[in-house]
């Protein structure tokens, strides 16, 4: 039974989708939770919804120059399986938010919307289960921008994507070149998701799709094998180092299983994971690069199942860029592959460079590069 309930509690520390989707206790200056409605919502394929809800969360104070124009704001997107309360999480949030921080709440505006389809957003759960229209990662980026004009931002002095949210961050900057100063993409890569990324996107989908229980997705109840599906998530997404270091044996390999089963029962729709991760079939940045006028920091980790640095698709993506940087972290006891994310010690000094001194941030010899993993911290 303990050694379950470790399981248990390691899921949780993975699982992104854990984290509350409901409105938590203010936590950082002036946050607020608020949702903008966009009637007669048009998806990229001509599907359209009559009203889409999309909902944000913000922290921190707007700024206005000596034009009235809000000049601190910086728009923070999430991954595939959470929502924009996602970087409230302990090794994110104070990291991130916290006071002295690089993104210190009291000097800059933060945006945190929920993705279309889900937290507080409108998505197939709320109603239309599979009937819901297929969306892709360029539909969700078209949510996260009415949410930005809404709230009156012209300019982004950053937007700041992690995972998913580090994809939708490149399609930003080519879809709209003049209205962010700076991009930072953390573990993600400007190619179409393909090879072993698709593959294991399509297990969990067609694992969904075959279960008698899913009934084309017109289920009253959650399928019976939902949960035992989608631990592939955490497996592909937490490092094979901290996996094995979580399950040296095979009894305890059982418990962490089990404990994954356990942290999705009741917390995981079918329909709302299957447009997760079919969503990213539309994501294919790497033509249009030379687009992006903003200056461009991605970091990646070795150890990134996947976004695999053996694939060396970020050289040429720097190469097309007009003013980009790729750091690759290295495996250590402290990354945990692409959950690394999650940590911002392993990525912060980045940031803060690339936030006080973007041209040196740029440089391939910046003091970020030479920056050690104590100072990164």
């Amino acid at each position: 039974m303990r050694a379950t309930l470790r399981g248990a509690m390691f899921a949780a520390a993975l699982l992104g989708y854990l984290q509350p989707a409901l409105a938590a206790p203010a936590a950082y200056p002036e946050q607020k939770e608020g949702d903008v409605t966009v009637k007669e919502f048009r998806f990229a394929d001509g599907q359209s919804l009559p009203e889409v809800k999309l909902h944000y969360t913000t922290i921190g104070t707007p700024h206005r120059n000596e034009k009235g124009e809000i000049d601190n704001a910086v728009l923070a997107l999430h991954g595939t399986t959470g929502t924009g309360k996602a970087f409230f999480v302990p090794t994110l949030g104070p990291e991130l938010f916290g006071e002295g921080a690089p993104l210190d709440a009291r000097r800059y505006y933060v945006i945190l919307p929920d993705g279309l389809g889900r937290g507080g957003s409108t998505k197939p759960s709320d109603g239309l289960r599979a009937k819901f229209p297929r969306y892709g990662y360029g539909d969700v980026v078209t949510g996260q921008k009415a949410v930005v004009d809404a709230l009156g931002v012209k300019h982004l002095r950053l937007i700041l994507g992690t995972s998913m949210g580090g994809m939708q961050a490149w399609m930003w900057g080519e879809r709209y070149p003049k209205s962010m100063d700076l991009i930072m993409a953390v573990a993600s890569q400007p190619i179409p998701v393909s090879g072993r990324n698709a593959l294991w996107r399509r297990l969990l989908i067609e694992g969904i799709r075959s279960d008698p229980d899913w009934k084309g997705g017109d289920y009253t109840e959650q399928p019976k094998g939902l949960s035992h599906i989608l631990p592939i998530f955490n497996i592909m997404t937490e490092s094979v180092l901290g996996l094995q270091g979580k399950a040296p044996t095979r009894a305890k390999a059982d418990a962490l299983f089990d404990g994954l089963v356990t942290s999705y029962e009741g917390k995981a729709d079918a329909n709302d994971w299957m447009y997760w991760f079919d969503s990213s079939y539309d994501y294919d940045p790497f033509a249009d690069l030379g687009k992006i006028e903003a200056k461009v920091l991605a970091v990646n980790f070795a150890d990134d199942e996947l976004n695999p640095p053996q694939l060396d698709v970020m050289n040429p993506a720097m190469a097309k860029l007009k003013d980009g940087r790729f750091v690759l972290v290295p495996v250590s006891p402290d990354t945990h592959g692409h959950q690394s994310l999650r940590y911002a010690g392993l990525w912060k000094g980045y940031l803060a460079e690339l936030l006080a001194h973007p041209a040196e941030a740029m440089a391939p010899q910046s003091s970020a590069e030479r920056l050690d993993s104590s100072e990164r911290r």
